[in-house]
């Protein structure tokens, strides 16, 4: 492992480790946190949302790590993890059997066995539909923005199939190369979801690479590609019933999920659920004043040791 010295927040160092994983048919990649004193706590792995990668927690990481082993996952096709091999695509469930493998592989000599889980958006939901599969496996839970995955109507299977096919036979197109990371970054500041250029090159630094005379995305760009299958709203709340873990959902209070109050019903359906409401946007962990989501996932994951 190597080590990396990273502005998180501003004003403090904190050095991290490079990290990789081996499963069977990929390897990943991530950043580690060691426990500042010898601890027998459980370790906490955060998984970041889509198309971000583990640098998505390097403010919040630092914060947790006095006690405890933390760990932030490049998911499979972002980062510097590995990609999909031809002929296949990013299926949510895919990244969930991933985590399954990676636990099962690399963290059975935890505590009972058992991890902490911290998601954001994507890695939420991932993260979520684990503890519903495999709850000995997860102490406690925090998702942030994140409470399930996006659903579809049934009469739109089809419809959602035949858009995602297409797209695989059609391709990503050209790559963009940038003279340099700074308009990389500028470029990931007006996204989707808009980010400061603080987070922006955060972030960015570690979703490129070089070519030629410049820097293209090495983040997998059939991750941009459209899901094959989505499940209806009446599946997404069966699964979520099966959540027994101990669960905390930090709600942005300029977040996605602000303006969906059709998703207050998922509420109801895990069983051992707190919902706390954080400042911020959708990166509230990683943009602006984090130190209230810090607050929230530290006072959870203490709470019960």
């Amino acid at each position: 492992m190597n080590d990396t010295i990273l502005e998180t927040p501003p004003d403090t160092t904190m050095t991290c480790r490079e990290i990789n994983w081996s499963l069977k048919h990929i390897d990943l990649a991530g950043l580690h946190w060691p426990a500042a004193t010898a601890s027998e706590t459980w370790p906490v792995l955060m998984i970041h949302g889509w198309l971000d990668n583990a640098l998505s927690f390097a403010r919040l990481a630092p914060a947790l790590a006095g006690n405890r082993d933390v760990y932030s996952l490049d998911m499979a096709g972002h980062g510097r993890s590995g990609h999909r091999p031809e002929g296949q695509g990013y299926q949510l469930m895919d990244y969930v059997a991933d985590l399954a493998e990676l636990v099962e592989t690399h963290f059975k000599d935890s505590p009972k066995g058992q991890i902490d889980l911290v998601g954001h958006s994507l890695g939420g939901i991932v993260s979520l539909l684990y503890a519903a599969a495999f709850p000995e496996r997860v102490r406690r839970l925090v998702m942030i923005d994140s409470i399930g995955p996006i659903s579809r109507k049934p009469d739109e299977v089809i419809d959602q199939m035949r858009k995602s096919i297409i797209k695989r036979m059609t391709g990503s197109g050209k790559a963009v190369v940038y003279p340099d990371i700074e308009l990389a970054a500028k470029a990931r500041e007006g996204g989707m979801i808009p980010l400061s250029p603080e987070a922006a090159r955060m972030l960015v630094t570690r979703s490129m690479k070089s070519s030629g005379d410049g820097f293209v995305w090495q983040t997998d760009p059939r991750l941009r590609h459209p899901s094959m299958i989505m499940m209806d709203e009446a599946q997404v709340t069966a699964c979520l019933k099966k959540v027994v873990t101990p669960t905390r959902f930090l709600r942005a209070t300029q977040g996605l999920l602000a303006s969906r109050p059709e998703l207050d019903s998922r509420l109801d359906a895990i069983a051992n659920l707190d919902v706390v409401a954080v400042p911020g946007g959708h990166h509230c962990h990683l943009d602006g004043n984090v130190e209230p989501v810090i607050d929230a996932v530290r006072g959870f994951l203490d709470d019960a040791e």
